[in-house]
């Protein structure tokens, strides 16, 4: 599956720098389906797609980070006001996806996408910004963000980009700012899935719900691709960048919604 591996990381990274979305929603998918293709990974399958597909992001959004740092387009002090409420929601995200089924909650954050992309592929530019929350409040946003971001197995671009911009930050430097707020994420949910992993006698090349071969074949060919999907979102206007963003997490959307 070394090829698959690949070819899913070259997508997964490509749509990291574009959109800030860690890519996870193309990982998680076509991991599962792998995974449940093989005996040995069969039963953990979703698990160790969720965890599989944060794995990587510590690769893919190092990469996407530095492409968008060196265009001065990350907002440093929202990534530092989200930081321990993401990393805090990373970890409850992996306990609870240990725990429960994350079936129901899959669906509800799949009508939440649908709503999300409708308002950014249909609503106005804003007029100016809305002041942001103070810290209280964002550390709030931030572990509700990790949580679910953890749960599903993505960056949290998906949640952290629609909420920069209804406070009105411009769509290249939200989808920068995200990919930036992807890492504290993948840090923490890693870690959590792999001792959660350890309990449950997952296969040998798997360190706890981490998929070994899956993670260094994907965050090898994502960490190339992601610079290029940086590249080609700052040479876009921010009102394509939000109607592809939108797009985007209807389709996601619609597709968690069916269960896919």
């Amino acid at each position: 599956m070394l090829l698959e591996f690949a070819l899913i990381g070259v997508l997964a990274g490509y749509l990291a720098g574009l959109l800030g979305i860690g890519g996870g929603f193309v990982v998680v998918p076509a991991l599962t389906f792998l995974f449940l293709g093989q005996a040995e990974t069969a039963p953990w399958a979703v698990h160790m797609a969720v965890a599989t597909s944060l794995a990587t992001m510590l690769v893919t959004s190092l990469s996407s980070i530095f492409a968008h740092h060196r265009r001065r387009a990350i907002r440093w002090p929202v990534v530092r006001s989200l930081a321990g409420g993401l990393l805090a929601g990373a970890v409850l995200g992996a306990l609870i996806a240990d725990a429960l089924e994350a079936a129901a909650l899959s669906r509800v954050f799949g009508f939440c996408a649908v709503l999300a992309g409708l308002q950014l592929v249909l609503g106005r530019n804003p007029l100016g910004e809305r002041p942001l929350p103070g810290q209280p409040a964002a550390s709030f946003v931030g572990l509700a963000i990790g949580a679910i971001s953890s749960l599903i197995g993505i960056g949290g671009g998906a949640l952290t980009g629609p909420w920069q911009m209804w406070h009105g930050i411009r769509a290249q430097s939200a989808v920068a700012t995200s990919a930036a707020c992807g890492y504290p994420i993948a840090l923490a949910g890693t870690l959590s899935f792999v001792v959660l992993g350890w309990q449950h006698g997952t296969p040998d090349q798997a360190l706890g719900y981490v998929h070994g071969p899956a993670f260094i074949g994907i965050a090898l060919t994502s960490a190339l691709a992601a610079p290029l999907g940086a590249a080609t979102v700052h040479r876009l206007s921010p009102r394509l960048v939000r109607s592809i963003f939108g797009g985007f997490l209807v389709l996601v959307g619609l597709r968690m919604l069916a269960g896919a």
